[in-house]
């Protein structure tokens, strides 16, 4: 058949990554490759009484199509919640509701790029930014970092060098690092960021999910020109299954995307909308963030602590403070793909860590989530990975 698909159709490139997916969906393996919440962390029952008080009130609005920028008393809940843990000084006026960050990811990119534009990510970056990106056809310039940031002299050299239209990054617990921006590079990166005037998307799913330390403010904190675009979610700290994430950014920019979200979708599922805020007003949302930090707090602590005693010192890797994540460095000499093939056989695995990049090679990383396994398994999972590692460094 002679049947033509759209250009950023056909440029799309296949993933293996999607392969290792299946293989590590057998039962019996134990997988540290996802970036899923732990399912026992949803709270089904409470999620059930929220569903009755909707469907028993004013059903027919929960159930009929709803405004583009979403269901105000929710927008009106995000902005003071925003407000309150990161510092921004947010109304209902500078927040639209997006099915899942991912759409706003992809709506971000379609606002601001063309084809054959410039957008800055951090280098390693969140491999769903980058494949939501690819669908623009955009052009990836990657700035590492060191541990407190993004290098702001790199930074600088590539905002001069070239024409670039758009920022991501991952300031809080980044995917897939698990590095958190202190705050002096915050301020740093935003005085940079204002002087050329280009638009930033701070993407911050996992923000709540501090295991110690303190909240660290929002980008918008030190913005003077209104540059930065806020995602959040509820998928991380309510359930996913529900598709709710937003957009906080200034008016202008919540206008134009309101016409892209009329003509993508019309709107977010109401419905969902409607549960989600019946259940922010009737149960308590702060305890139910802290129960899930206790649960990934012990788990982080499991993996760290069994990494520390079983991993060959010639094997490094970050300490998150919060979020899902940690990340891996192997010698130059090892591939991560080649660990995962034996891990595998061994029935545990990970995802290798050049999937997380633009650029060729950087073959010697890989990525691992505590979030869905208990500390038992955990331990035995590491140990595994552990005895691989030390056969390939003899």
């Amino acid at each position: 058949m002679a049947i033509r698909f759209s250009e950023p159709v056909n440029a799309i490139k296949h993933s293996d990554t999607g392969d290792i997916l299946k293989l590590i969906a057998q039962p019996d393996m134990i997988s540290f490759a996802g970036g899923l919440p732990a399912e026992e962390s949803f709270p089904a029952d409470e999620i059930k009484k929220a569903t009755e008080i909707v469907l028993n009130g004013d059903a027919g609005k929960a159930l009929q199509y709803g405004p583009s920028l979403g269901y105000e008393p929710l927008r009106e809940s995000i902005a003071k919640r925003m407000n309150r843990i990161v510092k921004t000084q947010y109304t209902k006026d500078n927040i639209l509701i997006t099915c899942g960050s991912q759409q706003g990811l992809d709506m971000l990119c379609r606002l601001f790029c063309n084809k054959g534009d410039t957008v800055i990510v951090e280098k390693p970056s969140y491999l769903g930014a980058i494949t939501a990106f690819n669908l623009t056809q955009v052009n990836f310039v990657e700035i590492p970092g060191d541990g407190k940031g993004m290098i702001i002299s790199e930074l600088r050299k590539a905002l001069e060098t070239h024409d670039v239209r758009l920022i991501y990054i991952v300031t809080d617990f980044q995917n897939p690092t698990g590095i958190t921006w202190t705050r002096e590079r915050r301020a740093e990166f935003m005085q940079v960021v204002d002087e050329f005037e280009v638009p930033v998307i701070e993407d911050n799913p996992y923000g709540e999910l501090r295991y110690e330390g303190e909240y660290l403010p929002s980008l918008t904190t030190f913005d003077t020109k209104n540059l930065v675009c806020s995602l959040g979610t509820f998928s991380k700290t309510f359930a996913p299954g529900f598709r709710l994430g937003w957009i906080a950014a200034n008016p202008l920019f919540i206008e134009k995307l309101d016409l892209l979200k009329q003509n993508m979708d019309l709107s977010t599922a109401p419905f969902s909308q409607r549960v989600c805020e019946t259940w922010l007003e009737n149960f308590d949302f702060d305890a139910h963030v802290k129960s899930i930090i206790k649960l990934y707090k012990s788990r982080r602590d499991a993996m760290l602590k069994a990494i520390d005693e079983f991993f060959p010192k010639e094997v490094t890797h970050t300490y998150p403070e919060g979020g899902l994540f940690i990340w891996c460095t192997l010698p130059e000499q090892l591939k991560s793909r080649d660990i995962l093939k034996q891990c595998i056989e061994r029935k545990v695995a990970f995802v290798p860590g050049e999937a997380f990049f633009t650029s060729e090679g950087n073959t010697n990383f890989f990525r691992l989530n505590y979030s869905c396994n208990d500390e038992a398994t955990i331990r035995d999972g590491i140990k595994r990975i552990a005895d691989v590692l030390k056969e390939n460094l003899k």
